[in-house]
């Protein structure tokens, strides 16, 4: 990893993450997030979570007991590590944690099965992975493709990145869609350590996201307005997600029984 990228993605990072806590809709698309991932913070607080890329993550301000970490040496998080090395972090007892959690990092990981594949020994019998990530419907592929500045890569022969630069500025947001969602078959190893099925999955969101403006764009809309919004685009989501759903939500779990069909 280059460092003049990486000290690059840090400058980012701390200034994206300031300017998050400035904006209201934003923190709220992610608190109504956790509240379908995670349920209350008192009931999240039984258990032991460990976040995964929580450079620019909210998530701890939500769930004050959730284990944060982040490649970057960031004083805000709790652990420094590279994901592809969780197998060696002595911090993080094998079979100690009951859920891994990842919003929008999947796609930024050099090799993401091996990231979930080590990952599989610090879960117990039971434990969960829990990540979110962009989704492919007729809407969002046209945002993710022509307005986003991350790339989205559908002609890649394997699900990894051919080389990374920075941890925030390398990506193929494309990635986790076509692991999980396109059939192609590359989650086939992930089936010997977790189970799931179509059960595990839900969508989130169609164009709520980008009317916060995300971090980079100032969209001045009501509170009031964006949580009335927010609601009837959360349905549309749900209702018609291979239309106009931008996010999907999938948990993998650790489980004797064997995969799932």
């Amino acid at each position: 990893m280059e460092n003049q990228a990486f000290e690059q993605d840090l400058v980012a990072t701390l200034r994206n993450r300031e300017a998050l806590f400035t904006k209201p809709n934003l923190l709220y698309w992610y608190d109504r997030l956790y509240e379908r991932l995670f349920g209350d913070p008192q009931s999240a607080s039984e258990l032991r979570i460990l976040e995964i890329g929580s450079g620019m993550s909210p998530l701890k301000h939500f769930y004050p007991t959730v284990i944060t970490s982040d490649i970057m040496p960031l004083d805000h998080v709790d652990y420094v590590f590279d994901a592809h090395r969780i197998d060696r972090v002595t911090e993080i007892a094998p079979s100690s944690l009951d859920v891994i959690t990842l919003t929008n990092v999947l796609h930024h990981l050099r090799d993401p099965i091996v990231f979930l594949l080590k990952a599989r020994g610090r879960l117990r019998p039971g434990g969960r992975i829990i990540l979110v990530e962009p989704y492919y419907s007729r809407l969002s592929r046209q945002i993710y493709t022509r307005l986003h500045h991350e790339p989205s890569d559908f002609s890649i022969q394997s699900p990894r990145l051919p080389a990374v630069a920075g941890p925030l500025s390398t990506a193929n947001m494309a990635i986790p869609y076509l692991i999980f969602c396109s059939g192609r078959g590359w989650e086939h190893e992930l089936r010997r350590n977790y189970r799931w099925d179509q059960s595990q999955m839900f969508y989130y969101t169609a164009l709520a996201y980008m009317m916060t403006g995300g971090v980079a764009r100032k969209i001045p809309l009501p509170s009031w307005f964006y949580n009335m919004m927010f609601t009837v685009d959360s349905r549309l989501a749900d209702r018609f997600p291979a239309l106009v759903a931008s996010f999907f939500c999938l948990t993998l779990k650790v489980g004797d029984e064997g995969p799932a069909v």
